[in-house]
């Protein structure tokens, strides 16, 4: 019997995330709707959309499955003002609920639609993958892409609660195991080495035995909850969350987003790293490298490669980033483990050298795995 784990993110009222074996079977009790709009891609409605909709059944309340298509691609203005003519199709008011189930692009996406559905409407999330678990179900951060860039539209939107089911792990192809590591990862940098460890030694797989997955599953999302409750609106140091991210971004741009986003995320650590020391070296500040686990995780686990393009056609990607003040680009850097700031001062050069050590750094991971006796 395996135990379920609690966590709560102190935002306003607060909401619970829940984290265990089978509590999707909680999915009626958690939602506060009179009728509840399901959206999940269709893989994702498949798997998991009949567990859901018995809860749901077995309590006498109504729920409608609402399918998208998977991928990045759904996450659009098209796939979005469909969702919102639906349920006024079906009539949903402002008495109803929307659940999402799903990844990241899910989550984001069904949660813009909560938040602007009749001015906002109750929302659960229930993350199916690792990503999802460690990112976008907590924060209460929504959204959409458009094609200049990534989540470019938006809103903020606190969930009523959070359901992650550790049972949904087990359907998950090894490469999004490996995309969600990259978050969690990043979680264990910014404040629990432990997690880092973990994830360094690859002892967080799918075929973990499910009460280690929820206490990993648990700590990262007691992370999250923690820099959350403190800067809900992003106002300061919830910035530190999108460690990785800057590069992650002009990554899975620059690819087409053939780059799935925790495999940018991955590089946009390693990235994040030279930069660190580059900057320290520059400046003189005190430093204790946190390289190591980042390398191991990228050597061990097989992260699909980055595009390598000269620094100055990802330009035009770092421009766009979220985190830019007076057109000054703000990189989430670290003096060491646990050690985040925002730097928004870095020199051109010194981001451009530190390119040219990443790309010789991805060679070096290259010829690793090849030793290993694999490579991707």
């Amino acid at each position: 019997m395996t135990d379920v784990r609690t966590v709560h993110v102190a935002t306003g009222p607060g909401y619970d995330v829940r984290i265990g074996s089978g509590v999707l079977a909680e999915a009626a009790a958690a939602s506060p709707g009179r009728r509840t709009a399901v959206i999940a891609d269709t893989t994702v409605a498949n798997l998991h959309g009949p567990v859901v909709l018995d809860a749901f059944a077995s309590a006498g309340r109504d729920a409608v499955l609402i399918p998208v298509a998977p991928g990045e691609p759904s996450k659009d203005l098209a796939t979005y003002g469909a969702l919102l003519r639906r349920l006024a199709s079906d009539r949903f008011g402002r008495d109803d609920a929307v659940l999402a189930l799903g990844g990241g692009v899910v989550c984001d996406l069904a949660g813009f639609v909560a938040a602007t559905w009749m001015r906002g409407v109750p929302l659960v999330h229930a993350p199916t993958t690792l990503l999802a678990m460690a990112d976008a179900a907590i924060g209460g951060k929504t959204g959409v892409n458009l094609p200049e860039g990534k989540n470019l539209v938006g809103a903020f939107w606190r969930p009523a609660a959070v359901l992650m089911d550790v049972r949904t792990l087990a359907t998950l192809p090894a490469a999004q195991i490996v995309e969600g590591c990259a978050e969690v990862l990043k979680h264990g940098l910014l404040a629990d080495p432990e997690l880092s460890d973990a994830i360094a030694s690859g002892r967080i797989a799918a075929d973990a035995p499910e009460d280690d997955l929820i206490r990993w599953v648990a700590a990262s999302a007691s992370v999250k909850a923690g820099v959350v409750a403190g800067d809900e609106r992003e106002a300061g140091e919830r910035a530190h969350l999108n460690l990785g991210h800057t590069l992650a971004h002009a990554l899975e741009a620059a690819s087409g987003h053939r780059l799935a986003h925790g495999a940018a995320v991955a590089w946009g650590l390693l990235y994040a790293a030279i930069l660190s020391r580059a900057v320290a070296e520059r400046c003189g500040r005190p430093y204790r490298d946190w390289s190591a686990p980042v390398r191991a995780f990228l050597t061990a686990r097989p992260v699909p490669y980055p595009p390598e393009p000269a620094w100055e056609q990802l330009e035009p990607y770092l421009a766009r980033d979220k985190k830019a003040r007076g057109g000054t680009r703000r990189w989430v850097l670290m003096d060491g483990p646990c050690a985040p700031y925002l730097a928004d001062d870095v020199p051109p050069d010194v981001e451009r050298d530190a390119w040219a050590r990443f790309r010789a750094t991805v060679a070096e991971v290259r010829r690793a795995r090849g030793t290993n006796g694999g490579d991707t």
